[in-house]
């Protein structure tokens, strides 16, 4: 059922009333078909590169999946009576098929199964994934060999926090997350309550961003405490008779990873005291390090306390983002501030990088300062060396070094490259990886005996479109050989490179009349490891094409233009204008094109590109915000019209009817087009699904912007369209999930923002999905979107009074 409200002058038979709720309705039969046609398989890569696993899926859940019980707490949704994802991922077929060719052998599911996606074991030979019950997630093997699963005895995963499935290094054993032996009935919540709910704050500065699904009372947090709580153990032997090796006592493992020899397992739990402000991603933590063998506790990494006093966009003072070096047995590397994780501190160094053996008593010995906050690390296979970024936020600035993973006395780390974030066409790419026999990730280097040039894999971008690459990169002399390179006239992109040479490939090439498939290609031949079909032959003939211009202040702005099928040259038609607001520091960055006009058109879920089916032509818009990270912000509604305005007089040369436009867009992009309905006449309609409208309501910042409302009262007013819902004439649709948990756009906001334009006289409707989040899964839901958008563009764009 979906709930809906009527205001204004519209109002279709089945909504006589101001509000009601009534039966899901069907799209037209065109996109329903394309709607069902059924989901191109998954590849997932085997490790060593020798097979691939072709995984098919379930495209959308039903409504009554999606009403199964699930409890919120903590900022985490899961289903109480399985202990697992409130929603998990639903594998319909599975089948092997060796890179080199062949044929794909089936691998039988187990009867009525509803498993999860595959977890290859390190040596490539098998595989793990859960299988969820009525009474919970069981533990499933797989061999590609024998092409059968076989069922782990007596064992029942914990999946609400953490990883359930991980594969140990030896390619044998599993580290799983189980529901504790005799956990016994969950709490039952109290007749009444034991007292009120009390917070309290001493004085402190400690803002906090918008979340959802947080605890309210003691009742919440017995219960949260109840299912959180875990045995982590490692499982060796049969399927039916496993060894099961517990990991110290039941505990709230948020994060588990065995050491690359297997001896030690880096373990994060959560402690109480909880929080009623924060998810509890922000609850106290304890980082230890346990002995593989025997289960106990070796040594202690860090204990944090409550994280309710980190400044916004800064980090946790003490050990954060601690992990193994791969290359090493057991030894660990970490990331702690110099700036006590304030970024608006001024400071000659933000973070640390420091490293210790996890044997015995663990004492950290620095590796490097960083200026700029750390980014990311990757490791090289050979010669203790490592690429670790840092990054500017007031610039929007990133650097790569070359370091060391050991403390060597005058070792100084090597400059790479730096850039703008945001500079695409400057992009040098991100290291090619690779898998060791542990299971633990590398770059994947080229085969130099000193290890000094690896892959570099990128998306090319360009002003003529995006044309991936890969390239070689020599550490020493800092020159770059292309090994790969797109075509011209489709898109194609490196997925995995499997040879120190290159040379062999794993390709997913598409067209704009090709959908996407997977090639091996060995440096001679190619052979095709899927066929896709076109699953909307409807569309193919929809032309589209990339366009560049430019607003009034010369800011360059582009976007893609999707032409209905069997649209004739000279024509006008309706279009519908889908956005979505992105920063830029800098208007050369700004005007950079993005996508590729080779790539084949997908439609799918309650996407903008089913109007094509209905004689519409889409454009996918690109909307800068160009300005200083700190202020962008106070010009938001003008470079909002200024864009729009530049991208509509140019499609109209194009073909547009520019009387008939409608604008529409999902969350910030939703935002955007009440914003643009507010203060501009460009529109006919609009679609805002999912937003959040009263920036009142996330007062600590939103999206990026970094002032709080109380330091910028009237950027938030103007910026917020229900602050002028009195200037919203022109028809909104707005469209929100029940059960939306996205920070910020609760459905609060598009109700509140229905009533504000509904008072002030204007054409307004309201559509609330039962059970759905910030994004829409449901088959139902998804027709119903669908059908109420077309319904909507076609009463007040196409058939508009001119």
């Amino acid at each position: 059922m979906v709930r809906f409200i009527v205001g204004g002058v519209f109002a279709v038979a089945l909504a006589l009333a101001a509000s009601g709720q009534e039966v899901y309705q069907q799209p037209p039969k065109v996109v329903a078909d394309i709607l069902d046609a059924p989901a191109p398989p998954t590849l997932s890569i085997s490790p060593t590169g020798e097979h691939v696993l072709l995984i098919q899926t379930q495209r959308y859940p039903s409504i009554e999946e999606l009403a199964a019980p699930m409890l919120r707490l903590a900022g985490v949704r899961f289903n109480p009576k399985t202990s697992g994802p409130a929603r998990p991922p639903r594998v319909t077929g599975l089948s092997v098929l060796p890179i080199t060719g062949g044929t794909p052998q089936a691998i039988p599911l187990p009867e009525q199964a509803r498993v999860g996606f595959p977890h290859w074991s390190p040596d490539g030979k098998r595989f793990a994934l859960s299988n969820t019950t009525e009474r919970g997630m069981e533990l499933w093997l797989g061999d590609i060999t024998e092409l059968k699963l076989q069922r782990v005895k007596d064992l029942r995963l914990n999946a609400v926090l953490g990883e359930a499935i991980q594969w140990m290094p030896d390619s044998r054993s599993l580290l799983v997350q189980l529901v504790p032996e005799g956990r016994g009935e969950p709490p039952a919540a109290p007749l009444a309550p034991r007292g009120p709910v009390i917070q309290e704050s001493r004085g402190k500065a400690a803002p906090v961003r918008t979340y959802q699904d947080l605890l309210k009372n003691d009742h919440d947090a017995t219960l949260f405490e109840y299912y959180a709580t875990t045995q982590l153990a490692v499982v060796s032997g049969e399927p039916d008779k496993p060894r099961i090796q517990p990991i110290g006592k039941p505990m709230m493992v948020i994060g588990s990873d065995p050491s690359p020899d297997g001896r030690f397992l880096l373990v994060t739990r959560i402690t109480r005291p909880f929080s009623y402000l924060l998810p509890y991603s922000a609850f106290p933590r304890v980082i230890e390090v346990y002995r593989t063998e025997t289960g106990t506790l070796s040594g202690t990494v860090a204990e944090w306390p409550l994280q309710d006093k980190v400044p916004i966009e800064g980090v946790p003072t003490g050990p954060r983002a601690v992990r193994w070096i791969p290359t090493l047995p057991h030894t660990l590397l970490w990331v702690e501030a110099l700036d006590d994780g304030d970024p608006k501190k001024k400071v000659p160094h933000r973070d640390a990088i420091l490293t210790a053996n996890a044997e015995g008593h663990i004492q950290g010995t620095e590796l490097m300062k960083l200026e700029h906050r750390f980014a990311g690390i990757d490791f090289f296979p050979t010669g203790n060396r490592m690429l670790v970024r840092d990054y500017d936020r007031d610039r929007k600035w990133s650097r790569t070094f070359v370091a060391s993973t050991t403390p060597l006395l005058g070792s100084t780390p090597k400059l790479l490259w730096e850039r703008s974030i945001q500079d695409r066409y400057g992009d040098p790419g991100s290291p090619v990886m690779r898998l060791l026999p542990s299971g633990h990730s590398v770059i994947r280097t080229a085969g130099d005996p000193a290890g000094d040039t690896f892959f570099l894999r990128g998306d090319g971008a360009s002003p003529q479109g995006d044309r991936p690459f890969v390239n070689k990169y020599d550490l020493k002399t800092g020159k770059t050989e292309r090994i790969f390179h797109c075509a011209e006239g489709v898109y194609e992109e490196v997925v995995r490179v499997l040879n120190v040479s290159g040379t062999k490939l794993i390709l997913r090439r598409e067209s704009p009349t090709e959908p996407p498939n997977y090639f091996y290609r060995d440096g001679v031949h190619e052979r095709a490891l899927t066929q896709n079909t076109d699953p909307a032959p409807q569309l193919r003939k929809a032309k589209k094409q990339l366009v560049t211009t430019s607003r009034s202040d010369g800011t360059t702005i582009s976007f893609t233009l999707h032409y209905p099928p069997d649209y004739q040259p000279g024509e006008k038609v309706p279009a519908v204008f889908y956005a979505y607001p992105i920063e830029f520091a800098t208007a050369d960055t700004a005007g950079q094109v993005t996508g590729s006009p080779h790539r084949f058109t997908s439609v799918q879920g309650p996407s903008h590109l089913f109007f094509l089916t209905q004689g519409y032509a889409v454009m996918e818009v690109s909307m800068p915000i160009v300005g200083p990270p700190e202020t962008a912000n106070d010009t938001f509604v003008e470079q909002l019209k200024d864009n729009a305005q530049a991208a509509i007089a140019k499609a109209a040369e194009l073909g547009v009817d520019p009387q008939r436009i409608g604008v529409m867009g999902h969350s910030y992009g939703a935002f955007m087009t009440a914003n643009l309905l507010a203060h501009t006449n460009l529109f006919q309609a609009g679609i805002a699904r999912s937003g959040a409208y009263n920036r009142t309501l996330t007062p600590f910042g939103f999206q990026n912007e970094r002032r709080t409302f109380w330091e910028a009262p009237e950027v938030y007013g103007k910026m917020s369209p229900f602050y002028h819902a009195d200037k919203i004439k022109t028809p909104l649709l707005l469209i929100h999930g029940a059960a939306d948990n996205n920070p910020g756009t609760f459905p609060e906001q598009s109700e509140r923002m229905y009533q504000a334009v509904r008072a002030n006289g204007g054409t307004v409707r309201l559509v609330v999905l039962p059970h759905e989040s910030h994004g829409y899964v449901a088959r139902e839901s998804i027709g119903h979107v669908l059908h109420e958008q077309i319904a909507w563009f076609d009463r007040y764009v196409k058939n508009a009074k001119k």
